[in-house]
């Protein structure tokens, strides 16, 4: 039988502390300008999302919470 190799104990490192934040540069998006071309009121609707997302530590979010962006920005359902 071989000997298991000693391996060094390795820190864990919360990277969610840094709060996105990553060092020599600004966080870490995966759909960095995904807003640039779209109608103000859609790129207005993703910002929203987006800024949720953050404040939530998110990376997708529910149709509740979706809802809950929308209703934010002032829309509701007519009829």
């Amino acid at each position: 039988m071989q000997a298991v190799a000693e391996q060094k104990p390795v820190g864990f490192q919360d990277r969610r502390q840094s709060g996105g934040n990553r060092e020599g540069g600004g966080e870490r998006r995966q759909f960095g300008n995904s807003h640039a071309g779209l109608r103000p009121e859609v790129a207005e609707l993703a910002e929203a999302v987006d800024r949720y997302k953050l404040m939530h530590r998110r990376r997708f979010i529910t149709f509740e919470e979706l809802h809950q962006v929308i209703t934010s920005l002032g829309y509701a359902k007519q009829g």
